[in-house]
């Protein structure tokens, strides 16, 4: 993903916030040298003279078991020194040749292209001097983990082994990372059962609470359990990652007295205190359902606690705050944050810009928008996802045109979210034509569509009474969800277009 980074004016325009200015040949076959031999008479010697003895008889100049040479062959004395020039150029070719592959997988990996990236390392294997690495093999299981593509992290993980690379705890935990993402849980838990039984790759606190978020996010809260059970036998405590991660799930799942059962164990714990996450998880949870009395009560209780509140606090103030319209307490969390030297950042501005969309404040949603222009924030592909949805909710479907225009003039990245957030403006404006178009070009672009995707159409065309459009585009996504199937079988190719 790419991003320009835009310079303005220090000016700020007119705003209803109150702000201070505080802050890339190989050698062509050269020809074999042609080697004349000329017949000469012979005649009886010519007397000895320094100077014909000098011109006409070629010295010997080695000793016995050395090897030999004349004083007078300076063409042969050149030819193996071009001989050995084309060698060392073709070997600086081919190095700048494996550079050059791999800075072009480095930057597919960079810009999550996920299939461009496995074509070029298919290509990098198959060369004679290719050495497996296993920050290569890890970078590219973790970007197909974040891409939706865990069975192809399985087979290049068999790949690597056939490789002749030992596995570690460290890469089974992103393969296990990869089914999370996707929330396949019961294959993540075969990948935990399967390191078990590696006697050099146990899983440590990392693998368990990667394993535990999905089970959260799921209400699976017997699994997790479970998994509590299973750390306290192998000597395991949970650390203040793994216990946030719970209060996160207990806290989505409307279990607030959970939430303060664990957040009394780690205050008596001496190895897993509370710290800015957990304090930001009690108030995220509260003031994403619009308690803002119970948000600001655990905010001053964390900070009785000796927890000193961060940006991301303060973002998550102003979001619940701009939700609930409260546009005074808004700017009263912005000026505090100027006091305390904290600056704005991309995400504060999104926060406050994905609030404004959801209630189609599309005035206030621009000014933010402007605002955060003026101080040279880079917006990012979140920013316009909020920008479409903002403009769609509020009817503005032209602004939602130059918005995505804008975008690509930026060149912001164009992810699932992106598209999604495109497909739900055109649902909104009754436009299916252009909806269909986007979807079209979403695969093009090797963008896979998810449930979100499926159905934001479906509803569209159900809306309209279109059940013909419904089957087709449900058949289109049992045959994906077939496809991704088939890609972890061990007869298929890595790269499959």
């Amino acid at each position: 993903m790419s991003s320009i980074s835009i310079s303005f004016s220090c000016s700020i325009i007119p705003s209803p916030i109150p702000l201070h200015n505080n802050n890339y040949p190989f050698p062509t076959t050269t020809q074999a040298p042609i080697f004349r031999v000329t017949l000469f008479a012979i005649s009886s010697p010519p007397s000895k003279s320094p100077s014909s003895s000098s011109q006409d008889v070629k010295k010997k100049h080695w000793k016995r078991g050395e090897f030999p040479g004349t004083s007078q062959t300076q063409s042969t004395r050149r030819t193996p020194i071009k001989n050995i020039k084309k060698r060392l150029d073709k070997k600086n070719i081919a190095k700048a040749w494996v550079n050059t592959v791999a800075e072009a997988l480095s930057e597919r990996v960079e810009k999550k292209q996920w299939l461009q990236a496995l074509e070029i390392f298919d290509m990098l294997r198959e060369q004679s001097w290719y050495q497996p690495k296993e920050g290569t093999y890890m970078k590219l299981i973790v970007l197909l983990g974040k891409s939706g593509q865990p069975h192809r992290a399985r087979q290049l993980f068999t790949i690597m082994i056939e490789d002749g690379l030992a596995p570690t705890p460290e890469l089974y935990t992103a393969l296990l990372a990869a089914y999370c993402r996707s929330n396949l849980i019961d294959e993540a838990f075969s990948i935990l059962n399967e390191m078990k039984s590696h006697p050099f790759c146990q899983p440590d606190i990392f693998t368990y609470s990667t394993l535990i978020k999905p089970c959260v996010d799921a209400f699976k809260f017997d699994l997790v359990e479970l998994l509590y059970v299973e750390m306290a036998e192998r000597s395991i405590t949970p650390n203040t990652v793994t216990q946030n991660i719970v209060l996160n799930g207990y806290g989505k799942a409307g279990k607030f007295d959970e939430m303060e059962k664990v957040l009394s164990g780690m205050l008596e714990s001496t190895t897993c205190k509370p710290d800015v996450w957990t304090m930001n998880t009690f108030i995220s949870v509260f003031g994403n359902i619009g308690q803002i009395d119970m948000m600001e009560k655990w905010y001053k209780k964390f900070c009785n606690f000796g927890i000193e509140p961060e940006t991301r606090t303060f973002n998550v103030l102003i979001s619940a705050y701009v939700k609930k319209r409260m546009y005074h307490k808004m700017s009263s969390v912005m000026e505090y944050m100027r006091k305390l030297q904290l600056p704005w950042t991309t995400s504060t501005y999104n926060n406050m810009i994905e609030a404004f969309a959801d209630v189609g404040d599309a005035k206030h949603m621009e000014y933010t928008f402007d605002q955060m222009r003026t101080e040279g924030m880079k917006a990012d592909t979140r920013t316009f996802c909020c920008l479409i949805n903002g403009y769609a909710n509020a009817g503005l479907f032209h602004k939602v045109i130059s918005s995505i225009r804008l975008a690509a003039k930026l060149e912001i990245a164009e992810n699932i979210t992106f598209y999604n957030a495109v497909l739900s403006a055109c649902a909104k404006a009754d436009d299916l034509m252009e909806m269909e178009r986007v979807f079209n070009r979403m695969k093009d672009n090797q963008c896979q569509p998810d449930d979100t995707t499926f159905s934001i159409m479906i509803e569209a065309y159900r809306k309209e009474g279109m059940n013909d459009k419904i089957y087709y585009l449900e058949q289109e996504k049992q045959t994906m969800l077939t496809d991704d199937k088939i890609v972890s079988e061990p007869e298929d190719k890595i790269v499959q277009s």
